[in-house]
């Protein structure tokens, strides 16, 4: 659709679009078109910012309109002039829709924040769902799952030190590539060559950047390694990582360690015992779906019976918490084959479940192919049912984000039992916490709680460059230095 900007920003008249109208990508034009198109109007002044939205579609015109104060602070001013103009849009994109959409006129990726900000300046509970309703539209299963995950989020933030972080070091290999990943993550198979200079690499990163956290005075409760698939590694090649951790920073202060063992093609009972050996606290088991059918589909090699003994096997030589993911909506699947994978799951009993909406992502094989995905309405009621069924068995929502390119605009969910959740995922999601972050790709965000400053320092993200970037490892660590310095 094409897309006339009248003042309006161009972020954010895409994103709100582009969330209503997934399939009717836009186009921006520099002067009012014919026919269908769709018009963003903005008017400020020092008082007030009134946002007009106009949607021409077959000859009908559509309209909505939002009025609201505008504010001193720049940044406050510039949230507010974008909220109007998205609720502006949503309401004159209603009488195009089946049905109101679950998050109404919120985008963005952490609608815990927004809940997050209301009750920490005073709001109670019952008003923060108000104000989510009558300002954001948001419907009730949704305000609800935000709400819970910011009460959870507020509660890890404030047992937490201004020193505290968390540590994720990244390993980008996996045993196959699925086809809905748009990770950087190589075939261990065909990148073999490149995993040994990696683990040198990244041992090197870690003495750099660990005497810097040291120098600090940082302390790390929260670490994860993630990838790819980090049990992709031989047994030794893993435990080489997993030692380097421990010789380079200190581990004494930790709460949580969590490994990504995602598929059970890559972690025999050897390396789950060598992991949880090596101090692991958690670790995380990603069917996805106990369909063989769909994992065959999306190119997964392995079945749902292997992650059954899996799960066995973690449980005999072990006491790491057990999280599993499924992903709602994957080609192939339908309403009752997800049902069944929920069952299944529930019946092994993990410490927490995430429920994954799928997303199409630019650089997955899903979207080059072009496969066919469940409709909208039955992703809906997969992942209602996910809900529904978990809380039923005592897990309880604490953390949630959204993605672009989301099958119903919808959201990732983490469930887990009472004092089961995972820190890191809610020191990341909700960005409450500095967090170091080692290997190809990673991003480390070093996060000021006084102003809410967040400096992002990137690693090159494939890893043949990482492994000639050692001169970029001791720019980190001056970068943390400086930081915790002020």
């Amino acid at each position: 659709m094409k897309l006339y900007l009248n003042g309006a920003p161009r972020y954010a008249s895409e994103q709100i679009m582009m969330m209503l109208f997934p399939k009717d990508r836009p186009e921006v034009v520099e002067t009012r078109p014919e026919g269908d198109f769709a018009e963003i109007e903005i008017r400020e002044n020092k008082f007030h910012i009134l946002a007009k939205s106009r949607i021409y579609k077959d000859g009908v015109l559509h309209f909505g309109v939002d009025f609201i104060d505008n504010h001193e602070d720049e940044l406050e001013s510039k949230r507010r002039l974008h909220q109007a103009l998205k609720v502006s849009f949503y309401k004159a994109a209603l009488g195009l829709l089946k049905k109101a959409p679950e998050w109404g006129a919120m985008t963005g990726i952490r609608p815990a924040k927004v809940a997050a900000k209301l009750i920490n300046g005073g709001k109670t509970i019952d008003e923060t769902d108000e104000i989510l309703g009558k300002t954001y539209f948001v419907q009730p299963a949704r305000r609800a799952l935000a709400i819970k995950a910011a009460v959870e989020g507020i509660k890890i933030e404030k047992s937490m030190d201004k020193r505290d972080i968390s540590l994720y070091v990244g390993i980008p290999f996996c045993a196959s590539r699925c086809k809905y990943c748009s990770f950087v993550s190589h075939s261990i198979d065909k990148a073999q060559h490149l995993v040994a200079p990696y683990i040198d690499t990244l041992l090197d990163e870690m003495k750099t950047v660990g005497e810097s956290v040291r120098a600090s005075g940082l302390k790390i409760k929260s670490l994860y390694i993630g990838g790819g698939t980090p049990t992709a590694l031989s047994t030794p090649d893993l435990k080489r990582v997993m030692e380097g951790i421990s010789e380079n920073f200190d581990l004494s202060h930790l709460i949580e360690y969590t490994v990504e063992a995602g598929r059970p093609d890559t972690a025999d009972r050897e390396k789950i015992e060598m992991i949880a050996s090596l101090g692991a606290t958690r670790i995380s088991v990603n069917p996805q779906t106990m369909d063989n059918r769909v994992l065959s589909l999306m190119g997964r090699n392995h079945t749902a019976e292997d992650i059954v003994r899996m799960v066995g096997d973690i449980r005999e030589v072990s006491h790491m918490l057990i999280n599993m993911d499924v992903i709602a909506g994957l080609p192939g699947d339908t309403y009752e084959g997800f049902c069944d994978t929920m069952e299944k799951v529930i019946a092994l009993n993990p410490d927490n479940i995430t429920v994954h909406t799928l997303a199409i992502k630019k650089g997955s094989t899903l979207k080059a192919e072009m496969m066919a995905l469940p409709e909208t309405d039955e992703v809906e009621a997969m992942v209602d049912f996910a809900r529904e069924r978990v809380e039923e068995f005592g897990y309880a929502p604490y953390y949630l984000y959204r993605q672009k390119y989301m099958s119903g605009n919808l959201e990732n969910v983490g469930y887990a039992k009472p004092d089961c959740e995972s820190v890191y995922n809610v020191l990341i999601m909700e960005e409450l916490q500095t967090i170091v972050s080692l290997g190809a790709g990673g991003v480390t965000k070093l996060v000021d709680r006084n102003d809410a400053e967040i400096v992002r320092i990137f690693n090159p993200k494939y890893p043949y460059e990482y492994n000639s970037a050692g001169e970029k490892f001791s720019d980190t660590a001056q970068r943390i230095n400086e930081f915790y310095g002020r």
